[in-house]
């Protein structure tokens, strides 16, 4: 039972999830010209991870996923990778992939949250604990059990879950929007920076750094660290241009930390090795809330007081400058590449005067203090969204 807030008194049942989902099996026999998507976590539904060949191959051993059925790559769903269609009439996905429909007792919406939810996805761990690449059978997903009630209650319950997640999403778009902002601003006060309009002196990184510092190999957990014990960061800590210290892994013995790889609170960290597309990303640390080592994929930049790290940090990470950062690479297209500190050393890019610089800097600064205070209200809706889909599916 649930005590529904201006809404009356759900009553609830446990029910297992087989009682409401049946499996789809249907093949594209017919080789039939349908659109082949896949399933991520954060986009659910979508076409962007096919190239062109596939529009070539024999489909005919592709299974379809008609409006309204679910889809998910066994493999996968461990991550949040799971949704239903909602895109097209009929869609085809990876012959791995599993498709079932839902009764009409049962909206996609709810299951979807449940199975997205804290409790449903520790179920799914529970699960594929154990099992061949951790996949989990259809047969497995139909014994779960969880909270429902009618049909309308459910409805009301997805509404209200729908508003939260539209405020997370408000949110992350005016991340997004701060992020664009700065972007502008570098544009606006220094130019592009492979045609220099604005006639800068070009000078090299080995102009501008004191050193390059490598990170550590070390051998670790497959786990985040626990309680207040150092742990060295993942690669994904800086991939994606901004540092998240969360993204780390246990160091078995902790006597064994190197002092000397340790990061700091405005160290400029940039990531020497990485897939073709995101080798040579950095992320500047505003702060380190625990004690971290840089691994060896990772490179320290110390710059000289000609040049401002805020500065260098979005030159490297700017849209404009990334083919020249990607030209330093080493390593075809289907392998890790690796920048070495000799080439990077000698790459070109104009500098502004460190006055402009430090302008730059602090105009970055501020915007950052307001995309804070954004992340700060993603995280409390986020919480609250995780509190009240426990509420309903499990209480």
């Amino acid at each position: 039972m649930f005590n529904g807030k201006n809404q009356g008194v759900f009553i609830m049942k446990y029910r297992t999830l087989g009682k409401y989902i049946t499996e789809y099996s249907q093949k594209n026999k017919r080789n039939i010209e349908y659109p082949v998507y896949s399933v991520t976590n954060r986009n659910g539904f979508c076409t962007e991870y096919f190239n062109k060949d596939v529009s070539s191959k024999d489909k005919s051993t592709y299974k379809i996923v008609p409006h309204g059925y679910f889809a998910y790559n066994p493999s996968r769903i461990n991550v949040g990778s799971i949704d239903w269609q909602n895109c097209e009439e009929n869609v085809i996905v990876s012959p791995l992939y599993v498709v079932f429909k839902c009764s009409d007792d049962l909206n996609q919406d709810y299951l979807k949250y449940f199975l997205k939810s804290k409790d449903g996805q520790q179920m799914i761990e529970r699960k594929v604990s154990g099992s061949v690449r951790n996949n989990l059978k259809f047969s497995a997903l139909a014994s779960f059990e969880f909270n429902i009630g009618t049909l309308n209650e459910q409805k009301i319950i997805v509404s209200k879950l729908k508003i939260i997640e539209k405020a997370i999403e408000n949110e992350k778009k005016q991340i997004e929007l701060y992020d664009e902002l700065i972007k502008c601003k570098f544009i606006e006060m220094f130019g592009d920076p492979i045609s220099n309009p604005y006639g800068w002196k070009i000078v090299t990184f080995n102009d501008c750094l004191e050193n390059i510092e490598n990170g550590k190999s070390f051998v670790c957990a497959s786990e985040a660290r626990i309680d207040n014990k150092p742990a060295i960061l993942k690669l994904s800590a800086v991939t994606y241009g901004i540092y998240k210290p969360e993204e780390n892994k246990a160091i078995i013995n902790e006597e064994d930390f190197i002092e000397s790889a340790e990061v700091h609170k405005s160290d400029l960290l940039f990531t020497r090795k990485n897939t073709p597309e995101l080798v040579g990303m950095a992320a500047y640390v505003e702060s380190t809330p625990i004690k971290l080592m840089m691994p060896d994929l990772l490179f320290r930049l110390n710059t000289k007081n000609n040049c401002n790290k805020i500065f260098l940090w979005k030159l490297i990470n700017n849209d404009l400058y990334r083919s020249r950062i990607e030209s330093a690479a080493n390593g075809s297209a289907k392998s890790m590449s690796n920048i070495s500190k000799e080439r990077l050393g000698k790459l070109q890019f104009p500098l502004p005067s460190i006055e402009l610089q430090n302008q730059f800097a602090d105009f970055v600064r501020t915007v950052d203090k307001s995309k804070v205070e954004a992340q700060k209200r993603v995280d409390l809706y986020e919480e609250l969204l995780n509190k009240k889909m426990s509420e309903y599916f499990m209480d």
